[in-house]
């Protein structure tokens, strides 16, 4: 039985893209990377909760307060300074359809 492969590096998944989309690598790229850019610009917004992509999840800036830590090899008590990090939040139906 033929096994199905599966791309994990750009190129291969611009690649399956041209080909599922009838169009160049040069076009699906710059799709993609416009696609990357929304996602962005929609993340940062102020007074939004980020931005939803269909299918796919949520992206979103979390801040997280400052907090007190362990350091694993010594245990030593250490502070955590407070930042803002990158959220994304799978969406039902992707986790449907990868977890059954």
């Amino acid at each position: 039985m033929a096994k199905c492969v599966i791309p994990t590096t750009k190129s291969g998944i611009m690649a399956e893209l041209a080909a599922a989309g009838e169009v160049s690598k040069k076009q699906a790229v710059a799709i993609y990377d416009k696609l990357v850019e929304i996602a962005i610009k929609g993340a940062k917004q102020e007074g939004k909760k980020g931005i939803t992509l269909p299918a796919i999840g949520k992206v979103k800036l979390i801040k997280r307060p400052a907090r007190t830590g362990r350091n694993p090899a010594t245990g030593e008590t250490i502070k955590i300074k407070a930042k803002t990090v990158v959220k994304i939040v799978a969406c039902k139906a992707l986790k449907d359809a990868i977890l059954g």
